[in-house]
């Protein structure tokens, strides 16, 4: 047996346990490649099935139930630091908050095979005052799902190496080759797909002193002020439910049935609360190919403005869901703002 493949199976729960819990601890370390190896070892019977799959669970209990309690107690600030942490821009909490407020807790059932839900779906659930019984079944259901989907899956890949055993004995020579280049190649993916995803917003993005410019310049000279929107989830609004001013509220996933709200013929400024406006970018982008190209997103979202010292109002109006939608040029007009 080669050396790596020896040392894997000597230590298979220990190496389980801690790879799991780094990674739903928020680092961007692929567990998929580890549970998948460990499968197909359990069909040869090197390691137990049930002490592996018992190994993960306690890993992502104890991952999950820090988050929980750290969600509960410092909610939104706990949220940006796993943005930060990510690898993956799709993990924007906004994007996790929308699946809460959709489906509650069964959220977490299939919070761990969606990239963007996987780490920040237990602060979620601690934010909005789930209690941590019921988060605790919940997790542990979506926990058994998601571990017992790849150990079986490399355990049927296991069961079919063993019919052959030429070839199963090729793949234990070259099975960590073969997991390093899964692992490289999770790494690779991602990191091109974010570094796309940073360019984009970089050519895109407004810093926050050439918006406050912008609305300055429009209020001395009279004219109509750039058009705002504030995409936050309602979650958002607990620690600080105001907005930039002027804004109007309009959730990520309302964007495209009120598209024809948004101006064509002035500047759009889109925020939301995602360290890397990922929110905000992506809607540009969006809105970009729907012919609405005077929109970008404001650097560092409503935090970035509110730690420059500009100012914030008490939001007074809800885009209107029931009643007709307004012209655009009767919202454009000074009036409407």
């Amino acid at each position: 047996m080669p050396i790596a493949l020896a040392f894997f199976v000597h230590y298979a729960y220990l190496i389980l346990f801690l790879w799991v819990l780094v990674e739903q601890l928020g680092m961007p370390v692929p567990s998929i490649p580890v549970l998948l190896t460990a499968g197909t070892l359990s069909a040869t019977h090197r390691i137990h099935h049930s002490y592996a799959l018992l190994a993960v669970l306690a890993a992502c209990l104890i991952a999950d139930s820090v988050w929980y309690w750290l969600g509960r107690r410092y909610g939104g600030s706990v949220l940006r630091l796993l943005c930060r942490l990510s690898f993956e821009a799709s993990t924007c909490v906004s994007k996790t908050e929308g699946y809460f407020l959709r489906r509650g807790p069964v959220t977490l059932v299939f919070a761990k095979f969606v990239p963007g839900l996987s780490t920040v779906a237990a602060p979620i659930a601690g934010q909005t005052g789930m209690p941590y019984n019921r988060f605790l079944m919940w997790d542990l259901a979506g926990s058994i799902l998601w571990a017992e989907t790849f150990l079986l899956a490399g355990r049927f890949f296991g069961d079919l190496a063993k019919r052959s055993a030429p070839f199963f004995e090729l793949l234990s020579h070259f099975a960590f080759a073969i997991f390093i280049a899964m692992v490289l190649g999770f790494f690779a993916y991602r990191l091109l797909k974010q570094r796309k995803f940073l360019q984009q917003v970089r050519d895109l993005r407004l810093e926050p002193a050439e918006l406050k410019a912008m609305m300055d310049a429009a209020e001395e000279q009279g004219n109509i002020p750039p058009f705002i929107v504030d995409l936050r989830h309602p979650l958002d609004y607990l620690p600080d439910p105001r907005v930039l001013p002027g804004a109007l509220r309009i959730g990520p996933n309302e964007i495209r049935q009120h598209s024809e709200i948004i101006p064509r013929d002035r500047d759009v400024i889109l925020y939301c609360t995602c360290p890397s406006e990922e929110t905000s970018a992506k809607l540009a982008m969006q809105l970009h190919k729907m012919g609405i190209y005077r929109v970008r997103p404001l650097r560092g979202g409503f935090d970035g403005w509110k730690a420059a010292g500009y100012p914030l109002t008490d939001y007074v109006e809800d885009v209107p869901h029931a009643q007709p939608l307004l012209p655009v040029a009767q919202l454009s007009s000074p009036a409407g703002n």
